[in-house]
């Protein structure tokens, strides 16, 4: 008998650890939210704790149940950005084997994750040195890691004759800083065109550049 009533508890307290833990992970996930648009609107120095606690709907002090404390937060923002980027670039790639073709998604795809996270590549230009130097060192390897998915298109391509042999990590950073551009001067260009025209310009400067002539046919001969 006792034996059945100690089943069901085992059971639940089996389950409940991994219902918690999601649950934490998606108020963890809410709160970064908040803090990157809240950073992105005020400040990173002038939100306060308090601020983000109020914009999720929680007590200022159950808000450090889920967070130490802003810095942690600030990692948070970033980490969730360069997140976005090391999932949905592989995704986007997955099943695509002509190097033309990988290289325009890992673009579009990068591109898109800008458009979407104005807030967090801005705070990565402005703030990213209000972090201790390990944080900042973190951010960097995650940084390096991401640029290379670009980056591995561009080998590709050169390796089999459909790009110029460039310098591809160097190439990757221009990709980069050209994604980054929509959020740095938004204020500019969301009124001048959309983020299609904005990603299929700046692909044709791009494609423009690093193909050969051996890769310009295939790119002419691709379906559209």
């Amino acid at each position: 008998m006792s034996a059945g009533r100690g089943a069901p508890a085992t059971a639940r307290a089996a389950g409940g650890q991994p219902a918690a833990a999601r649950l934490t992970a998606e108020r963890r996930a809410q709160i970064t939210e908040a803090a990157g648009e809240l950073f992105g609107r005020r400040g990173y120095h002038a939100a306060t704790m308090r601020d983000i606690a109020l914009c999720v709907g929680v007590s200022p002090g159950l808000i450090y149940n889920y967070v130490e404390d802003k810095e942690q937060l600030l990692l948070l923002v970033l980490d969730s950005l360069l997140d976005a980027y090391a999932t949905r670039i592989p995704a986007a790639l997955a099943g695509l084997r002509d190097p033309i073709a990988r290289f325009a998604a890992a673009v579009d795809t990068y591109c898109r994750i800008v458009a979407e996270r104005p807030e967090a590549t801005l705070l990565a230009y402005q703030e990213s040195r209000s972090l201790r130097r390990p944080l900042r060192e973190h951010i960097k390897r995650r940084e390096i890691e991401t640029n290379a998915l670009i980056a591995a298109c561009i080998r590709d391509g050169i390796a089999q004759g459909l790009f110029r042999p460039v310098d591809a990590e160097l190439t990757a950073y221009r990709v980069v800083m050209m994604a980054h551009g929509w959020a740095l001067k938004t204020w500019r260009l969301a009124g001048r065109m959309t983020i299609d025209d904005y990603i299929a310009d700046s692909l044709d400067m791009l494609l423009g550049a690093l193909l050969t002539p051996l890769g310009a046919r295939r790119r002419a001969e691709a379906p559209p």
